[in-house]
């Protein structure tokens, strides 16, 4: 089993900067891939990024392209995700994600593992 713990989340005003956490317990991923899903109020779940644990590939949503970077840690089995230049449509619970398999995918159901999601808050 394997278990997702988020932290990092909060308020930020607009051209402001928030850094994203989750780390990984109960297995290694050296192989498979870790990402980041975020929604807002009354919308799906959608994808934000993801990075392979096998090749270090990534993959951004358009939307964010440019502001956000993800990253990862091999010895602390955690991934980051920075968050720049925020804009008030970035505001949505981020869930952390992971699957087994070493191909990123952007939809919720190639998902095997889920946190329990942190807050981001963006004011105007």
């Amino acid at each position: 089993q394997v278990q997702l713990v988020e932290s990092g989340g909060g308020w930020v005003q607009a051209g402001g900067s928030l850094r994203l956490s989750c780390a990984a317990s109960g297995r290694t991923f050296s192989r498979g891939v870790m990402g980041w899903f975020r929604q807002a109020p009354g919308k799906e779940r959608k994808f934000v990024s993801a990075v392979s644990w096998t090749d270090s590939s990534t993959n951004y949503a358009d939307s964010v392209k440019g502001r956000f970077t993800i990253s990862r840690d091999n010895a602390k089995n955690t991934v980051y995700l920075q968050m720049n230049s925020l804009k008030p449509e970035d505001t949505a619970v981020y869930y952390c994600a992971a699957r087994s398999h070493w191909l990123i995918r952007t939809t919720t159901t190639n998902y095997d593992y889920w946190g329990q999601g942190t807050q981001v808050t963006v004011s105007s």
